[in-house]
């Protein structure tokens, strides 16, 4: 096997295409479990705006049964490692072992949202943490924005869509979804607004950086050069998990994912051509 890409969200995807498009053997572990899964839709991305994200995927899937060199197999990984005689050994979680020359990483990362009663059932409803992907939909409407650093950041932004937009300094005590409203209760009264935007800590979503032994950011990114290659030669990553230091923060979207998968599949491709040829 040349490459076992780990991860079938918009990163995975496009790299297995890449990949497959290079005549690359390459295997696309699909563990069913997406960032972006609570979003009934997704945006901000030409062709694709408004699409479900479910759709998205089984769309992507779809161009691979193109590619005889490409096999998806809906089931995680549980354990990458090194081979002392080079290259990658991937447990299954069916136990199965898979050797690679290279192990592409797209599993993408946890939100760990504030500690506030209901805003785990309201986040990606009526409770969002990114703008350019949820503003839109609230334009002429009220929104909240959770007081803290981002906020000063945010509120210029959505003050050009939205019609009113309220900083909510005071503890949040719960949110509740009431059809396309959120219901905050704050210091004991209830504030409607249309939405609200909340600041989200980032966590790796799989175990391989850890042990892979790749350096991260204090972003809680994998650390990656402009081609998506990690801190360990035959590792590359793709995807919300990944992050360049010259950048302030991982750009988290569908389509910076995807061309980010690419990117990292085209590398990949290059890293094992050098290898093949002995350089």
């Amino acid at each position: 096997m040349d490459v076992v890409v780990i991860g079938a969200g918009p990163a995975g995807l496009q790299a297995g295409l890449t990949l497959g498009r290079m005549h690359r053997d390459v295997l696309v572990l699909d563990s069913g479990r997406y960032r972006n899964a609570p979003a009934e839709h997704m945006h901000n991305f030409a062709t694709h705006d408004g699409r479900p994200p479910s759709e998205f995927r089984a769309l992507a899937r779809a161009d691979l049964t193109a590619y005889d060199t490409v096999e998806v197999r809906d089931l995680a990984a549980t354990q990458v490692r090194r081979r002392a005689g080079g290259g990658f050994e991937t447990t299954l979680a069916d136990g199965t072992l898979v050797e690679s020359a290279a192990v592409l990483l797209a599993t993408g990362v946890r939100d760990v949202l504030p500690d506030l009663p209901g805003l785990a059932e309201a986040f990606g409803r009526v409770a969002h943490h990114c703008p350019f992907c949820h503003g839109h939909e609230l334009a002429g409407r009220s929104v909240a924005v959770q007081d803290g650093p981002r906020a000063a950041h945010l509120v210029p932004m959505l003050r050009r869509i939205t019609h009113d937009v309220r900083v909510v300094s005071d503890p949040i005590d719960k949110i509740v979804v009431d059809g396309d409203d959120a219901v905050l209760t704050v210091a004991g009264q209830e504030v409607r607004v249309g939405g609200i935007f909340v600041a989200s800590a980032l966590e790796q979503a799989a175990p391989f950086a850890a042990q892979l032994g790749l350096d991260l950011l204090d972003s809680g990114c994998i650390a990656v050069d402009a081609m998506g290659r990690t801190s360990e030669p035959g590792v590359f990553a793709a995807g919300d998990l990944a992050h360049h230091r010259d950048l302030p923060m991982p750009l988290a979207s569908v389509l910076n994912a995807a061309a980010a998968g690419q990117v990292a599949a085209g590398a990949c491709v290059a890293d094992l051509l050098a290898a093949e040829a002995g350089h």
